[in-house]
């Protein structure tokens, strides 16, 4: 039983509610604090993502128009101030485009590259994987661009890494392992419609080779390695 009386035991009971409402309080000032600052965050990055959307609206303008070095200008400033966004990749793909257009084929690689180091989405950074290849065997780099084309999960862009690995080795001067690859391209399920058909159809006929005859709907080619 404690020694102290009734009216002690108040006091006491007091004296502490008076040394610990400090800390009360302050717990509660730090827990609206806390949400501000996390609204107050989330209401920048809103602001930011909105102005970096704009800017790459202008990116596009800018480029459409042929002003390089306005577009040029717009895609440093993405890339500078708002690179958590997926602005800069997008805009360097745009800007690796004109730069192959306009033959600066050093400019798009290095565009392209920044995409693939620098991209947020996987499904991006295989497109430009698949560019800079194309572009590399444009530059007579065909082994590297084929050495790019090594992908182990492919996933849905299987069809496109084979046909474009045909291209590369047409480039080349190997029509036997284009047409390999054309073929293997085909007998992919293309069920997004990644890989145009038709357009691969002509290649292997070109090359002596005979298209697969259509599917009907719903069924698929399986192939195995040897």
């Amino acid at each position: 039983m404690s020694d102290l009386n009734e009216q002690e035991q108040w006091e006491l009971a007091k004296q502490k509610v008076r040394e610990l409402w400090i800390y009360v309080v302050g717990g509660v000032a730090l827990g609206l604090a806390g949400l501000y600052g996390w609204n107050w965050w989330n209401d920048r990055r809103e602001t930011q993502a909105e102005t970096a959307s704009a800017r790459y609206e202008e990116l596009i303008q800018a480029f459409g128009r042929n002003d390089a070095t306005r577009g040029m200008t717009l895609l440093d400033d993405l890339k500078g101030q708002y690179a958590w966004t997926p602005y800069p990749a997008l805009g360097s793909l745009i800007a690796a485009r004109v730069q192959v257009e306009a033959n600066e084929l050093d400019k798009a690689v290095a565009s392209l590259k920044f995409v693939m180091d620098n991209a947020h989405d996987d499904e991006i950074k295989l497109i430009a994987r698949l560019r800079l290849a194309r572009v590399l065997a444009e530059q007579g780099k065909h082994d590297e661009a084929l050495a790019l084309l090594k992908v182990e999960e492919a996933g849905e862009f299987a069809p496109r890494l084979a046909d474009t690995r045909g291209d590369v080795l047409l480039a080349k001067g190997d029509r036997d392992g284009a047409l390999r690859e054309y073929q293997a391209a085909r007998a992919t399920p293309n069920e997004d419609g990644r890989v145009d058909f038709d357009m691969l159809d002509l290649k292997i006929r070109d090359l002596g080779g005979t298209p697969p005859a259509s599917l009907p709907d719903g069924v698929t080619i399986t192939t195995e390695e040897s």
